[in-house]
């Protein structure tokens, strides 16, 4: 018996269920709010919108979607190349200044940028990695 009479057993069962419904509750605030969740790109004109808010002045005109929507390449018409790739529930956005982090493998391109905290990314690309990874070879150059 406990102090307030009740036996042991139904408080713990009273504590477990309190904290369960707080949990819910949490996690049913949480959806509200548009918190966490699985973010993915899921057109280009919503890679284009990403990559104009991240440059300004970069109006991109080709974009190459990764297949699951985790990243994208986008050219603008002055030949530059932003990779996007999504970062935590966001996107970060970073400029591609010359192909030497950059690998094919069949539809996979694998990328770097030269900022090493932005890691490095593998995209699939299908049937457009390989224009991707030829066009990057002449970056720089």
């Amino acid at each position: 018996m406990s102090e307030a009479g009740f036996p042991a057993p139904v408080l713990f069962a009273a504590q477990l269920g309190g904290s369960l419904v707080a949990i819910l509750i949490l996690a049913w605030f949480a959806r509200l709010l548009g918190l966490g969740g699985d973010v993915r790109l899921s057109s280009a004109d919503e890679a284009k919108e990403l990559a104009r808010a991240a440059l300004c002045g970069f109006d991109p005109v080709e974009v190459g979607l990764d297949r699951a929507g985790i990243g994208a390449l986008l050219r603008d018409r002055q030949g530059r190349v932003m990779l996007l790739r999504r970062h935590g529930a966001h996107f970060a956005a970073r400029m591609i200044s010359d192909h030497h982090g950059a690998r094919l493998d069949r539809n996979f391109l694998t990328l770097s940028a030269d900022d090493a905290r932005f890691g490095t990314i593998t995209l699939d690309l299908g049937a457009e990695a390989g224009a991707w990874a030829g066009s990057l070879r002449r970056l720089g150059s």
